[in-house]
């Protein structure tokens, strides 16, 4: 392989990284405050880009593909439509039962990703749907690879959250209630914290992550459908793990590792075999260091 076609397939991969890395840190967040794998995430990325979708529609004639106002629009109808079922989830199908066994925990987040995949199908159908473009179809050439918007808007925007994510949680006094819960609820809770509040903003955040995952898979892919966070999920579930479950940072690496992992298996090797490469990679990492890339216990770092 060139020297140019490994770029391109570096820039791939870590555009393909980056959004894995949005939803592992959805799963690391709950985890990290509840010990729950919740595993819907990947429905809150489809969730957040039928909504943009949908809305973009209705608003075609006053917001034209390709402007900033329609990438504003599709993220703010992305975020708030995942918020909400992220919240209404957490109050109608975790809350009853957080203190129950975590198989039980587990088989409500089966049952949440279920009912969102069905009811989305139920309600607008099987067949794919053209994704607007939210950004100028245009590209360039750095260091013999084509790059265009789309993908520096991936990676600089998921920078940015991650970022962002990394400040909310260290310098903020949210940050420090999560904090709290994780190492200890009862304690928390007789130090005041509420408890119900800062687990619903655990699932916010980890959907708002979600919805600009969305958003970029949709963008990236061109296509919106029922299914389509079935098999990132399964990828941010495995990047979560592969950098180890319920470390933000971890989560953030992991991510990174598997986008990098799948584009270089593709372009060396097979793009039919991508998949199995990536999580043989898996495999073999946790066999050598179970734990994960980064650390064994829940931090922010």
């Amino acid at each position: 392989m060139s020297e140019s076609a490994l770029t391109q397939q570096l820039v791939n991969g870590l555009t393909l990284g980056c959004m894995y890395a949005l939803i592992a840190l959805g799963y690391t967040l709950i985890f990290g405050v509840m010990r729950l794998i919740f595993f819907a995430q990947g429905e809150l990325c489809m969730v957040g880009a039928l909504a943009a979708f949908l809305v973009f529609g209705r608003l075609a004639g006053r917001v034209g593909e390709g402007s900033p106002l329609a990438l504003i629009v599709a993220l703010a109808a992305a975020v708030a439509a995942s918020a909400i079922v992220a919240a209404l989830s957490e109050y109608l199908a975790i809350r009853p039962i957080r203190r129950a066994a975590r198989t039980k925990q587990l088989i409500a987040s089966l049952g949440v990703s279920l009912i969102l995949q069905n009811a989305v199908l139920l309600g607008v159908g099987a067949e794919n749907f053209s994704f607007p473009s939210l950004l100028p179809a245009s590209s360039w050439s750095v260091l013999g690879a084509v790059v265009t918007p789309v993908q520096v808007f991936i990676i600089a925007c998921s920078l940015l959250l991650m970022l962002t994510l990394q400040w909310l949680l260290t310098s903020t006094r949210l940050g420090l209630r999560l904090r709290a819960v994780s190492e200890n609820t009862e304690t928390a809770e007789l130090d005041g914290i509420d408890i119900d509040r800062t687990i619903r903003a655990t699932f916010v955040i980890g959907a708002v992550l979600a919805a600009f995952a969305g958003v970029m898979m949709g963008s990236y892919d061109g296509v919106v459908k029922y299914n389509m966070g079935f098999l990132p999920g399964i990828k941010g579930f495995t990047a979560a793990i592969l950098g180890g479950i319920g470390r933000a940072s971890g989560a953030m690496v992991g991510g990174l590792f598997l986008g990098l992992a799948e584009t270089l298996a593709a372009g060396y090797v097979s793009s039919t075999y991508k998949d199995v490469i990536a999580f043989g990679l898996l495999v073999l990492i946790l066999l050598v260091r179970p734990s994960g890339l980064v650390g064994k216990r829940w931090a922010t770092a």
